[in-house]
């Protein structure tokens, strides 16, 4: 052992007579679950349409003949349920808790199907809402779900880390809008999946564009998009530009998320396809 080790095998090309392998924190899901690929949608940063993009994704992937899962790992702020008008408690027995379906078959589970009233605040410490995270893998039972989708909370801190760590990770998702403050916080993430050696897989500015109505020209509002130049940078093969539309929002407002078609997620819907499980 050198005189300057600092135990971390990980990182050490040296082969001395103490080196230990690295150890996995990977968890099991529950004996019951099947899933294949998990695919982690984050920004760094919140309001982007993190959850609007995740939700997108999942009822896109079942129109397309997988069957889809969401979930919802942020804890203290979640949509996930309202997007796809889904109300009801999930339910379980012994062996686990059951996710909830939506009308068109996305399997679901977030803390707002175990709460008594969906506005409840959820009051709680990190140490808490990482548990909880790691229970919805743990103790869901997920019904033969081809492609899971896990709604990341914004930043870069405990349940970002819990996610990484304890899920099999196959692909992420990046969620950017065109400000260059939003694209500064989003890199952050980025590099953070960078550092865990985790795949860039596609990279979603959303509010990229506005289209007019009366003429059809489209205007960034939101200033010249970056999406490009930033996936680049991160050798992102994958991109897409989600225009600013009252329709989505209300579609999102009122449930029914699973009713609109959007052709701007088919090149991130083909990479995560391309993902060799």
């Amino acid at each position: 052992m050198s005189e300057n080790c600092d135990h971390d095998c990980a990182s050490c090309a040296q082969h001395c007579d103490s080196r230990q392998a690295a150890q996995s924190l990977q968890i099991q899901p529950n004996p019951r679950a099947r899933v294949g690929k998990v695919i982690a949608v984050c920004s760094g940063k919140g309001g982007v349409g993190k959850s609007l993009v995740t939700a997108m994704l999942a009822a896109a992937a079942q129109k397309k003949g997988l069957r889809a899962g969401v979930l919802d790992a942020d804890i203290t702020g979640p949509s996930i349920p309202k997007m796809f008008g889904v109300h009801s408690r999930a339910q379980g027995d012994p062996t686990g808790v059951y996710p909830v379906c939506s009308a068109g078959g996305v399997q679901l589970m977030s803390l707002n199907l175990l709460l008594d009233h969906e506005t409840d605040p959820v009051i709680w410490r990190g140490p808490l809402i990482t548990g909880t995270v790691r229970q919805f893998w743990t103790e869901v039972i997920w019904d033969q779900v081809d492609v899971l989708f896990v709604d990341m909370p914004p930043g870069t801190g405990d349940v970002t880390l819990t996610v990484f760590q304890s899920l099999p990770i196959d692909g992420i998702v990046f969620v950017t809008t065109p400000q260059e403050l939003v694209g500064m916080i989003v890199q952050k993430a980025v590099k953070m999946a960078q550092l865990m050696k985790l795949p860039l897989t596609a990279l979603v500015e959303n509010m990229s564009y506005f289209t007019c109505p009366d003429c059809g020209k489209e205007h960034e509002i939101f200033g010249k998009s970056r999406v490009q130049e930033t996936a680049q940078a991160f050798g992102i093969t994958a991109t897409a530009r989600l225009p600013l539309s009252p329709d989505i929002a209300a579609a999102a407002d009122r449930g029914g998320i699973e009713g609109l078609g959007l052709p701007q997620l088919d090149a991130v819907l083909r990479a995560l396809d391309s993902i060799k499980k």
